[in-house]
């Protein structure tokens, strides 16, 4: 049977070069001035280069990226919700109508650009307009802080893309998806979009969506940048083949990776993963509730309401030419054994978790995922990957006013976290400054860089199981959220030590204080350069009225509560010294 979904704008995108002048080209690019992309650089690169983004063939320009910011759509027309931009590094100096070479993180050669533009942005703008929000929670508007104020754009030369040596087999593009989907034989196909392991009622939903549109299913999840803390890929894809092995109709399923950087934008994505689905071969699209949302915002409040996403991928799906398939709140009928929509089946007993619960109530405290909530190979997979919660890492971060206690109770801090078992590495300003960042200044630009190089070994030691205090002044806001978005929100606890600054200046024994008041020390937090009170931390403490070991003993309660320690290791530590 001949499919005829035909691609979003009607030919796929291909940016790549003959391999016969491959080589070439290669030898090109290795002359030309090398800008090293982002991660989510690389992963735009590769959507724009395969066709995941067509019609876009390029990183956005400023009459297209303008456009799509006021209208969802680009200067010709064509709907698309979100920009695709690269932001031009500090520093890099090229000048119009040059080329350049964009590469990796390893300075492997990806493409030739031919600068077209360099162009100013306003990204406080860019947030509100795209994100709808200024808040630093949105991991999406804390990586832009770091950004700068430029872009460029130019038309691409693919060389070569970048190597994914893992699950290889389910690394498709978009003309090969398409061209697995033909061999399924079905004329409609419904995608699922996720960035999740598939549980029981994903499964369900999955399964109804395909009997809905008597079709095919591709599962497509998300291998790129997805929100901080989600399920690796690796142990997400693990669970996918398990699942596609033992409960799926393999004669109507297809599973495919898909190497996108989200942007967590909620309504707006819901449109982007609509249009990168027609490009891959799909005619319907499954979207479920707060579809792609960041989680909540500094007050406590989700950034997007939880069908906001249906209803505008329904404003907007004729147009794209892929139909959503919505699925309000599914529950588990307990007495009947199956799973149903919640709005249907009131008083009956239901039972559900979310995310959050599954992690720290099961995963995070090594007890079996429900069989009804999850396939056994699944909850197999996901508890093997994942040890208890006192198990994984997590990060303190200490933050107030030079003098305010911070390193003085990270000190005793890790002293009581040695005898609940748990060793934590101290990243303290002082010590950071004279060894990872030594040369920095205290400009805002040092700051910040400095700020964000505590930030990235912490969000490593975290994700390697590791505990790490962070001691650092730390007086911006929104470097603090970026840190925050590197580690993970789930595993960050901001600590605000609250100290007067009348408090502080009697306590510097340094005298910096005093040379600041005096204008022979620049740009001091707190005198003439602010500092920004954080605007939710997890824990507040206070030096003048409580001692640091007390301080340290509010937030060893805390860490205990959230079973980031066990008071099992202090028992059994008690015990074995009898």
């Amino acid at each position: 049977m001949t499919r005829l979904i035909t691609p979003y704008g009607g030919n796929l995108v291909d940016l790549s070069i003959a391999t016969e002048r491959a080589d070439k080209f290669k030898q090109k690019a290795s002359y030309l001035p090398r800008l090293q992309l982002s991660l989510r650089g690389i992963y735009d690169l590769e959507m724009l280069s395969t066709g995941g983004f067509s019609p876009i063939d390029r990183f956005m320009g400023q009459q297209d990226f303008e456009s799509v910011l006021e209208v969802k759509r680009t200067s010709d027309g064509t709907l698309f919700p979100l920009p695709i931009s690269l932001p031009l590094q500090k520093g890099f100096d090229i000048e119009l109508d040059s080329e350049i070479t964009l590469a990796d993180r390893n300075n492997n050669l990806l493409a030739i650009m031919r600068v077209d533009e360099i162009y100013e942005v306003d990204r406080k703008r860019e947030a509100l307009s795209a994100y709808g929000t200024l808040d630093g929670r949105h991991p999406m508007v804390a990586e832009m802080n770091s950004w700068g104020n430029m872009n460029v754009s130019g038309g691409l030369r693919v060389i070569s893309l970048p190597q994914r040596s893992d699950f290889t087999d389910f690394r498709l593009t978009p003309k090969e998806t398409r061209n697995s989907l033909d061999e399924l034989g079905y004329e409609n196909v419904v995608a699922f979009q996720t960035r999740n392991p598939i549980h029981r009622v994903h499964e369900e939903m999955t399964k109804r969506a395909m009997e809905e549109i008597d079709g095919a299913l591709l599962i497509h999840p998300v291998v790129g940048m997805t929100k901080p803390g989600d399920v690796d890929h690796f142990t997400r894809v693990r669970t996918y083949r398990a699942l596609i092995e033992k409960y799926y109709d393999s004669s109507r399923t297809l599973l495919a990776l898909l190497p996108l950087a989200m942007r967590m934008a909620g309504p707006r994505e819901a449109i982007l993963h609509a249009i990168i689905r027609r490009n891959y071969g799909a005619n319907h699209l499954i979207v479920g509730r707060d579809h792609s949302g960041p989680g909540k915002d500094s007050s406590g409040n989700p950034f997007y309401g939880p069908f906001e996403a249906h209803e505008m991928l329904s404003e907007f799906s004729e147009e794209i030419g892929v139909k959503p398939i919505l699925f309000k709140e599914l529950a588990y009928l307990a007495d009947e054994d199956r799973y149903g929509e919640k709005v249907n089946n009131e008083g009956k007993k239901t039972l559900s978790l979310s995310g959050t619960e599954v992690r720290e109530e099961y995963l995070g405290k090594g007890k079996l995922i429900p069989a009804w909530f999850s396939r056994p190979e699944v909850a197999a997979i996901l508890q093997k990957a994942h040890p208890p919660l006192d198990e994984q890492g997590f990060c303190i971060w200490f933050t107030g006013l030079s003098g305010s206690g911070k390193s003085t109770t990270a000190e005793k801090l890790i002293s009581k976290l040695f005898e609940f078992g748990r060793s934590a590495t101290l990243l303290d300003g002082d010590i950071v400054r004279t060894h990872l960042s030594k040369g920095l200044g205290f400009s805002k630009e040092d700051r910040d860089t400095n700020i964000r190089r505590i930030g990235f070994v912490a969000s490593e030691i975290v994700r390697h199981g590791g505990a790490v205090i962070c001691a650092a002044v730390s007086p911006y806001r929104a470097t603090r959220n970026e840190c925050r978005a590197m580690v993970g929100n789930d595993k960050f606890i901001e600590v605000f030590v609250d100290t007067p600054l009348d408090v502080c200046e009697d306590r510097d024994v340094k005298g910096m204080y005093e040379l600041a008041r005096a204008g022979k020390i620049k740009n001091f937090t707190g005198i003439d350069d602010p500092y920004e009170i954080p605007a939710s931390a997890e824990i507040t403490i206070e030096t003048v009225v409580d001692s640091a070991a007390a301080n340290a003993d509010l937030i060893l309660s805390y860490l205990l509560d959230r079973g980031f320690i066990a008071e099992s290791h202090m028992v059994n530590k008690q015990n074995s010294a009898r």
